[in-house]
């Protein structure tokens, strides 16, 4: 059963993920554990999509008639295009670095600016070496007129 993107789906072997993109010859590009893989749909199975998302597009005030499909795009198409990573720890930062990413990458943002502050350098220094990690990213580079902000390039 060929699977759309947005779908939730299993990895054999490794769990979780989320279809990205389509691609030829019956491959997947999922974002697996903030990792972005190219899997076999023979790899893949189904999961049913988790209850939060379900409830809160359901408790919406707009669409419902939409079917099926629709809910699994929505709530990631709003994710906002920046994060303000000030006063978290190096962890906590990672962590939401990692989140905010899968979101937006969900959304479709080509673009996403990472706030990360100025002084002291351990938040940036951090955000840049998460990014180095990170398959999905293509880019990034420090805003010029503004060196406490950091732009992704997804």
């Amino acid at each position: 059963m060929p699977f759309t993107p947005g779908a939730h789906v299993h990895v054999a072997h490794f769990g979780k993920a989320v279809v990205r993109e389509v691609r030829n010859g019956g491959r997947y590009l999922v974002e697996l554990k903030g990792h972005a893989v190219v899997v076999t749909e023979s790899q893949l199975t189904a999961v049913e999509e988790p209850r939060a998302a379900k409830h809160r597009t359901g408790a919406g005030a707009s669409g419902g008639s939409a079917g099926a499909g629709a809910p699994a795009p929505s709530s990631p198409s709003h994710a906002p295009s920046s994060i303000d990573l000030h006063g978290r720890t190096v962890a906590e930062a990672e962590a939401d670095l990692d989140q905010f990413l899968n979101d937006a990458l969900l959304a479709g943002h080509a673009e996403v600016r990472v706030i990360h502050g100025r002084s002291g350098g351990r938040l940036k220094s951090a955000v840049h070496a998460r990014l180095r990690q990170l398959p999905s990213v293509r880019g990034f580079f420090v805003d010029r007129r503004n060196e406490g902000v950091t732009i992704v390039q997804l």
